[in-house]
């Protein structure tokens, strides 16, 4: 079986990695990866070299993500990504290909698909986020799709509600922590000594709110202050937002926390899956509004201030502490947050067997 797999940046590759390493180490199925958005963005990182260091081959790179990221250079950038992949679909086919999630790019390439019959497998569809455009994007996925893979049963029911079938919904668990204490996490001498983080930590992400752009700039600003105040308390790792409309406005925010609190303050382009999973199983809590706090942080034990409403309507563990853009609410979330010892409860995303069930179900 011939297997493509989309991916478009960092996230979405940590999140597929144990599924493509099934699919390569498998002789039943031909993998191919199709790699675009980010991935081949130098301001990212480049992340497209951390997939071949992981030794994947039959790597197609597709171009077509532009350096501003305002409306317009987001739009353009859609219907770029579409062009490219029109030409794509038209010259490669596959049994499957895998798509994840709600990027606007990723969906750029799932809509060029569909006058090509391409048999899409959505893996993360359902779910709600209504701080976030995305939410458009991952239905408009779940729409073209043939195949689906949500994480929970609320979200399949969500997905049957949409396509008006409940024929090929497959409830699977979250992907990204799927064989958790099987990974190869650095150990936590070997983690600090490469990243020089010496003592308690908080590790933090931020991306913009794309539904209410106009108050990016507001938010931004009282993020900025916030961190300032929490920076005197404990150290921040910080990983850098991804290419979302206005990401640079949050992104300038952050370097001028690092200007105001040099020692206080470590910014990271990019950690790579299992260095992002150290992280998070050393850090005393996590604050932001990614969708990593929402999904894997309980798997660790971890607390998460959830800032804003990039991430409301989507289902939430016990260990999510949701709080406003707001500099007092903030700093007041992080004090009460850091007295507690650790969250001992369930994560409502894991299910054992992930890839196991992915696998079986689209062989069905």
């Amino acid at each position: 079986m011939k297997i493509g797999v989309l991916t478009s940046s960092r996230a979405d590759y940590g999140i597929y990695l144990p599924l493509l390493r099934q699919i390569k180490e498998s002789p039943d199925y031909t993998l191919e990866i199709i790699a675009f958005g980010t991935h081949l963005s130098k301001f990212h990182g480049y992340t497209l070299d951390n997939i071949k260091l992981d030794g994947f081959e039959n790597i197609y790179e597709i171009s077509s993500l532009l350096t501003n990221d305002d409306e317009t250079s987001i739009s353009t950038a859609y219907g770029l990504t579409a062009l490219k992949f029109a030409d794509f679909w038209r010259n490669h086919q596959f049994d499957w290909v895998f798509c994840l999630g709600d990027r606007y790019e990723m969906s750029a390439a799932v809509q060029a698909g569909i006058p090509y019959g391409v048999n899409f497998a959505h893996i993360h569809g359902g779910e709600t986020t209504l701080g976030a455009i995305d939410n458009i994007y991952r239905h408009q996925i779940s729409l073209a799709s043939k195949k689906h893979f949500p994480a929970t049963e609320a979200f399949a029911k969500r997905i049957e509600e949409l396509i008006g079938t409940p024929r090929n919904i497959f409830s699977v668990g979250s992907l990204s922590i799927d064989e958790l204490d099987e990974m190869p996490i650095p150990a936590e001498f070997d983690f600090r000594e490469k990243y020089q983080i010496k003592g308690k930590f908080a590790l933090l992400t931020f991306h913009p709110e794309t539904v209410s752009p106009e108050k990016n700039v507001e938010y931004a600003t009282e993020m900025l202050n916030a961190l300032k105040e929490i920076s005197k308390e404990i150290l921040l790792v910080i990983t850098m937002p991804n290419a979302d409309t206005f990401g640079t406005i949050y992104r300038d925010a952050l370097f001028k926390l690092k200007e105001s609190a040099t020692k206080r303050v470590i910014l990271v382009e990019n950690f790579g899956k299992l260095n992002y999973f150290a992280a998070m199983r050393y850090c005393t809590l996590m604050i932001g509004n990614t969708s990593s706090g929402i999904i894997e942080a309980a798997s660790f034990g971890k607390y998460v201030l959830n800032v804003g409403d990039r991430q409301k309507g989507r289902a939430q563990s016990d260990n999510i502490i949701n709080v406003p853009f707001s500099t007092r609410e903030m700093v007041e979330a992080f004090l009460f947050a850091s007295e507690k010892k650790g969250f001992k409860g369930d994560n409502i995303y894991h299910r054992s067997g992930t890839v196991n069930l992915i696998l079986n179900n689209l062989r069905s």
